[in-house]
């Protein structure tokens, strides 16, 4: 009886058993459904958006994007190609990292060695990023920068926060610091790794910008770029470690990018996928950030922005396209300096700023205007041009050697709204010495020219006695007898003068010749 019940009992057990298996496949296909329509239906969302960069006139139309916010902006300039709610506040999940890299490449060496604290390590959930070190050991900064870049590794960012600041809180603050000197206008935060907290956000805008200075360090892209990470054993750490990156971006990526400069990749449940990417084409360098994305949509929206941006926009060097503010124009530049100046003008346009232009547009579309409120001594002025409004790039006026006092006139500054005109003082205009050479070699030419003319004119006379002016001259002799006989009556009495001389100078050599009584 007791076997009988026990069959009963374990067909019973195992009936029930595939019953709640059957009703947790049910539940987790249900579940799984709903959060696929969901995120179709956030995509669906997030495509209707406007983007505002289409809003402008002639300006190339942008992608449809899944993002909530998205940002193309060209490196150098800082000019904004593509714009799709970014200052919108996001999460920035794992993209925090570019900051904390940025400020420890900064404020520390790569062979410094960063210590694991009991916080560090066990702050940082476990199912989220790591690589398992433990309390006490440690690594060299360059192995961390490494580990945070690569594998996105939550326990080194806390390690580095606090071997530079002293603690993750100070930390915070220095990112909050550097974000601000970076141009940030919505940024907030509170950890070095992203990890979700209400007070800790950012916008697209703000990581581009954060973003120009990480892709401009070459060591930080370098690591960003890489596939694999390896750490070595050693005695602060007695474990190899290999992890691989997941940034499908990357080579051997699904979505690899062959014009790749830096990436780094973000992820929560509550911030979704974030991406934020550098690519270089042609001389022409671009920074993209998604943000609030759906995966794998980061990478297809990332590559088809970049696309967009190398498709439709041109670097224009300025100084050899502008002409309003040409040196040489009269009256516009003045300077204390003698009247001679130099052989050089005193301020240049640099010869390496440039400006983003749509294709569509030319040059002579812009519209610029002139600041002196610069703050590098080497420059006098900052002239910034936008195309309907846009801003798309600026180029210094420089100093082409210190000047003890400078003043500034133009008659355009009602039209670029500058107040700042210069003193009133005597204006010396700067001459270009070798202009006043070229002038004067060709007074002294025609000079000459007068001066060989003369001389011919001479000759010709004394060598044509019957030409018409010898005619002239014996007419006008002619025409006055009185003046004719008055000179002959001067010459007999100089003759007779001559003649008296003679006479008494040969009586006087007779009487010294006559012998005496």
């Amino acid at each position: 009886m007791q076997l009988k019940n026990r069959n009963f009992l374990d067909r019973y057990s195992k009936k029930a058993a595939l019953g709640l298996t059957a009703l947790c496949l049910f539940f987790s296909q249900g579940v799984s459904v709903h959060a696929e329509n969901e995120i179709e239906n956030r995509i669906a969302a997030h495509q209707a958006m406007e983007v505002q960069s289409n809003n402008v006139e002639n300006w190339p139309t942008g992608p449809v994007v899944s993002a909530e916010s998205a940002i193309l902006i060209e490196a150098g300039t800082g000019a904004v190609l593509y714009e799709k709610n970014i200052h919108e506040k996001q999460y920035p999940a794992s993209t925090t990292k570019i900051l904390t890299t940025l400020i420890a490449a900064e404020q520390s060496k790569l062979d410094e060695i960063v210590e694991f604290s009991h916080d560090a390590v066990f702050s940082v959930p476990r199912d989220s990023n790591h690589i398992a070190m433990d309390e006490g050991e440690a690594l060299s900064m360059e192995d961390c920068l490494n580990a945070i870049l690569i594998r996105s590794a939550n326990e080194v960012c806390n390690a580095v926060a606090e071997h530079i600041a002293g603690s993750v809180e100070a930390f915070a603050d220095k990112m909050n610091e550097r974000a601000e000197e970076l141009g940030c206008l919505n940024s907030h935060f509170v950890n070095p790794n992203g990890l979700p907290d209400d007070n800790h956000y950012t916008t697209a805008y703000d990581l581009a910008q954060i973003g120009r200075a990480f892709f401009a360090n070459e060591m930080l892209c370098r690591i960003s770029t890489s596939t694999r990470l390896h750490i070595l054993p050693t005695e602060r750490q007695p474990d190899e470690k290999i992890e691989v990156s997941s940034n499908q971006l990357l080579p051997g990526g699904k979505y690899a990018y062959e014009y790749l400069v830096g990436t780094k990749t973000g992820y929560t449940s509550v911030a979704r996928s974030a991406l934020v990417s550098c690519a270089e084409k042609n001389g022409m360098k671009l920074i993209c950030v998604v943000l609030n994305d759906e995966s794998p949509f980061q990478y297809e929206d990332t590559i088809a922005l970049f696309e967009y941006g190398f498709s439709n926009f041109d670097k224009i060097n300025i100084s050899r396209s502008e002409s309003k503010y040409n040196i040489d124009s009269d009256g516009f530049f003045y300077g204390g300096n003698d009247i001679f100046g130099s052989s050089q003008p005193l301020l240049s346009l640099n010869k390496e700023d440039y400006l983003i232009l749509p294709r569509t547009a030319d040059f002579t579309d812009t519209v610029s205007s002139i600041s002196y409120d610069t703050e590098n001594e080497n420059e006098a002025a900052l002239i910034s041009y936008t195309y309907h409004d846009v801003f798309i790039g600026s180029a210094s006026l420089d100093f082409t050697a210190k000047p003890q006092d400078y003043s500034f006139d133009t008659s355009d500054t009602a039209e670029t709204g500058s107040t700042d005109t210069a003193k009133s003082r005597p204006p010396v205009i700067i001459i270009n010495v070798v202009k006043v050479l070229l002038l004067l070699a060709g007074i002294a030419l025609l000079v000459f020219l007068l001066l060989l003319l003369r001389t011919f004119l001479i000759n010709y006379r004394r060598s044509h006695p019957g030409s018409r002016s010898a005619w002239r001259r014996r007419r006008r002799r002619q025409a006055s007898p009185y003046l004719t006989a008055n000179e002959s009556l001067q010459a007999k009495r100089r003759e007779q003068i001559k003649a008296a001389r003679r006479r008494a100078q040969i009586k006087a050599a007779k009487r010294r010749r006559r012998p005496r009584r």
